[in-house]
């Protein structure tokens, strides 16, 4: 990828990742991704703020020869994570004489995950700056956006955020902005669903922390820049409200069609009542795509048949990433067939301490739905209806 200028003296030289198509051997990437490195040069230093994944590592080297970099004064570490860190020891090699400037806990946290020696760092705290000649980059502690030691960079004179993983998206771009299109959007909220909605308690307190910035560029770690940095910080104040939409979202899995008959009428019974439904079939389904409809539902429903006497593994699965994910949903329940017993119910309800939702009495059916029992369906799509009337969602 070309060196792009950002602003005078602010060099994007990061590494795309066309190909890439999970992460973290968790999460999709149906557009591959970026690992965002910035050049920011002063009359007097020159910083690097952040580096690439290990794999990218000549990618960024030959991006700053062709940047015309022969001299790194420091390499700004925003977090300890290896797809921004991954690189600094090569770099160090380098680049004789350069640090590591970063908070303690990341300094701590990249000595544990690679060779860097403690005569490396320079250790910084919130609200510290550091001047480099004409530009003054100042430091932003911000705890757990996504983890513990992530801090964001603000260059003073260009009025730039660096705000490492928060603001991001996995999106592989030739493009440097990420422009307002539908495409940007929809991969920003895919990374706020998959990465940043757990911490969305700590996210509310640093994007007020941000708010007293003056910003005209977001430059985060994966994705595009955005130079109407309104678009994305707009988005994540709707995102992380307490605010949620008349939706509900059913992750499925049937394995002999008795399940879907029941998430068959529950759809026709919940869209009668003009609720909007996502239906998600957890059986070679992009999981990024039920993350992204967990950002803002009302009601997930979990759907599914029981194997042995359980839940099937897919919804046990799907359970467990709803409750890793911590959405703001303010209902929940389940629905399924089963043979000959078990304990689905608890299983799935056990599974789902961090939702701070309002469970609706599920529905279970023997075998095949029958009549009786889509008439259950049916009890249950009103209950959901009155749920969301009694919240203000459905008039």
């Amino acid at each position: 990828m070309a060196v792009k200028t950002i602003k005078p003296g602010v060099l994007a030289v990061g590494t795309p990742d066309w190909d890439r198509r999970l992460f973290d051997d968790l999460i999709p990437l149906p557009d591959g991704t970026t690992y965002n490195s910035y050049i920011v040069k002063g009359s007097e230093k020159t910083a690097l703020i952040d580096t690439t994944d290990p794999s990218k590592t000549e990618e960024l080297l030959s991006n700053l020869k062709q940047a015309g970099i022969n001299k790194i004064d420091y390499i700004i570490s925003h977090h300890a994570e290896q797809d921004h860190s991954g690189s600094i020891p090569k770099l160090l090699e380098l680049f004789p004489g350069s640090k590591t400037v970063t908070n303690r806990k990341c300094a701590d946290m990249l000595k544990d995950l690679m060779p860097i020696a403690e005569e490396s760092f320079i250790i910084v705290g919130d609200g510290q700056k550091l001047e480099l000649g004409g530009k003054t980059l100042e430091f932003i502690i911000a705890p757990w956006v996504h983890w513990p030691e992530t801090m964001f960079s603000y260059l003073k004179e260009d009025k730039l955020l660096f705000s490492c993983d928060f603001l991001g998206s996995h999106l592989a771009s030739s493009e440097l902005y990420a422009g307002t299109g539908e495409l940007v959007y929809e991969s920003a909220k895919r990374y706020y669903a998959e990465i940043m909605m757990p911490f969305r308690s700590s996210i509310k307190t640093n994007l007020e922390k941000i708010s007293k910035l003056e910003i005209e560029t977001v430059a985060p770690s994966h994705g595009p820049v955005y130079d109407k940095p309104g678009f994305i910080i707009d988005a994540y104040r709707e995102w992380i409200s307490d605010s949620v939409k008349n939706e509900v979202v059913i992750p499925f899995v049937s394995m002999h069609g008795s399940t879907r008959i029941l998430v068959d009428s529950l759809v026709e019974e919940l869209t009668k009542r003009n609720i909007s439904v996502i239906p998600f079939n957890l059986t070679g389904g992009d999981i990024g795509k039920l993350a992204i409809s967990l950002v803002d539902a009302a009601t997930i429903v979990l759907a599914a048949p029981t194997v042995l006497a359980g839940a099937h593994p897919s919804a046990l699965y799907a359970a467990a990433l709803a409750n890793a994910l911590r959405p703001k949903c303010r209902f929940a329940s389940i629905i399924g067939s089963y043979g000959w017993g078990g304990r689905m119910v608890e299983q799935l309800t056990a599974l789902l301490p961090n939702l701070k939702a309002e469970i609706i009495p599920p529905v279970l059916v023997k075998g095949l739905p029958k009549e009786s029992g889509l008439k259950l369906i049916e009890g249950l799509a009103a209950a959901i209806a009155d749920k969301h009337k009694a919240a203000g969602l459905l008039k």
